[in-house]
């Protein structure tokens, strides 16, 4: 029994032995990497103003490479010629002061949330208007370091850029805009960015804009050089698809409809002014108002834009409605009045004609006081000259009147005959104005159209 006790006392104090161990060991990893931040960044060891040396070491430039995730994309303003970006923000680089024994593996990295810890690239947003940091609930960055002196920072950002835009084809346009990143103090004998391998741009799945669809971006360089040396720049293009919805119905729609309620004043009576004035005078100050709306919501630019072509012949061709009836009524007026002047001219001639008859039958029976008026047989003298020149009297002065033209004498009973030219106006502006708009249609789509697949 004495010796089983002894057997029991000597496995529990190995079991307290081993769990001692353990929790000792446990505590000198921590232990350990505390010390190893101590030793590669305590005071007099690493100093963070001097940049890393070049690759493998040699007296070349730092090489950093960067890559993005683009987390959301708020806003892409047409007035201010800006969009708003937040992504995340990736540098690496390799840091050789910053090596480290890993422990046998143990040991990833070193993680870090103070930037001014270790050497940063000094790199800034070319086109950047504003922007700022997100610090809820802690600052989003960190720093990491690899055991082989590799160093990964990281930081969430949220950035208001500048996009310039062409709005000639507006809204059936596409608009590019760009992500510059360069260097602001090192030049390219120190300081190389570089676009990170495999896939140096990522976009979140689901990407949603209100009005624009990103089709695609591409990477690429944009090194600068100035009077004070070249500096190292990347830039990565967002190209932008404007849909196209949004507008068919807010604007191409609502303009032909009143482009078409302007034309149905070519079916009112010509006598209707009130109303034909009415509906003219409405559309065009509707239109006026859909065209300054329109215009509210761009810049103002030096050119025309795609917009601006439909809107302006659509407002000519409400106002060329409102013409039209200005027309109408002149001619009708005009029709009218040379109707009662044609009237009172026949009139006219028929009383003189009546009073010539009569002044030439009065003639006739004012004969000489010494004239008989027997009945006697007419008899043809040729050689007669008194009875050839009372005949030849009395055939001018009996000659029947001239016969007027039936046709002319049933139209003038209507007075509508007048107005045939203002009517016939209105005819003519049902076929011309849907003919010619359907016409201005086809050419609009097929250039704008046809402009836009040349672009892309």
């Amino acid at each position: 029994m004495g010796s089983g006790h002894f057997f029991w006392a000597i496995f529990y104090f190995a079991s307290l032995c081993s769990a001692s161990l353990a929790n000792n060991a446990k505590i000198n990893f921590r232990e350990k990497e505390k010390k190893v931040l101590d030793q590669i960044l305590g005071a007099g060891k690493y100093d963070a103003r001097i940049r890393p040396s070049g690759i493998n070491g040699t007296d070349g430039p730092a090489v950093v490479r960067v890559n993005i995730f683009v987390r959301s994309i708020s806003k892409i303003d047409d007035v201010t010629m800006e969009y708003s970006v937040q992504l995340t923000f990736r540098e690496q680089w390799t840091d050789e002061r910053l090596k480290f024994d890993d422990i046998q593996g143990r040991l990833k990295y070193l993680t870090l949330t103070e930037a001014n810890r270790v050497w940063m690239p000094d790199l800034f947003f070319s086109n950047e208007k504003e922007g700022h940091f997100h610090n809820i609930i802690m600052p989003n960055v960190y720093i990491r370091i690899f055991p082989n002196g590799s160093v990964l920072y990281s930081i969430r950002i949220s950035l208001t850029l500048a996009c310039p835009m062409n709005l000639k084809l507006y809204p059936l346009d596409r608009q590019i805009c760009s992500l510059r990143m360069a260097s602001y103090g090192w030049t390219t004998n120190d300081l190389v960015f570089l676009w990170k391998e495999g896939d140096p741009v990522q976009v979140v799945k689901n990407l949603h804009l209100p009005r624009f669809t990103l089709e695609k971006f591409l990477t690429d360089y944009c090194n600068s050089k100035t009077n004070t040396g070249e500096y190292s720049c990347l830039k990565v293009d967002l190209l932008f698809k404007r849909e196209f919805s949004y507008y068919l119905i807010q604007i191409y729609i609502p303009c032909c409809m009143l482009v078409i309620v302007s034309w149905v004043s070519f079916w009112l009576d010509q006598g209707a002014v009130p109303a034909r004035v009415s509906l003219g005078v409405t559309t065009l100050l509707t239109m006026a108002t859909q065209t300054s709306g329109i215009n509210a919501s761009l810049p103002p630019v030096s050119y025309t834009k795609a917009i601006d072509v439909w809107t302006g012949v659509c407002l000519t061709f409400v106002f060329g409605a409102l013409l039209e009836f200005a027309l109408v009524n002149y001619a009708s007026r005009s029709g009218l009045n040379k109707a009662n002047m044609h009237k009172e001219n026949m009139k006219k001639k028929r009383r003189d004609l009546e009073q010539a008859s009569l002044d030439a039958a009065s003639d006739l029976l004012d004969t000489d006081s010494n004239a008989t008026f027997a009945m006697k047989p007419l008899v043809r003298h040729p050689g007669d000259p008194l009875a050839l020149e009372k005949r030849l009297q009395c055939e001018v002065h009996m000659q029947a009147p001239k016969r007027p033209n039936c046709c002319k004498t049933w139209l003038s009973k209507f007075p509508t005959r007048q107005c045939s030219r203002s009517k016939r106006i209105d005819v003519i502006s049902r076929i011309t104005f849907p003919l010619v708009f359907a016409l201005f249609n086809l050419v609009y789509w097929s250039t704008y159209l046809f402009r836009e697949e040349e672009d892309e």
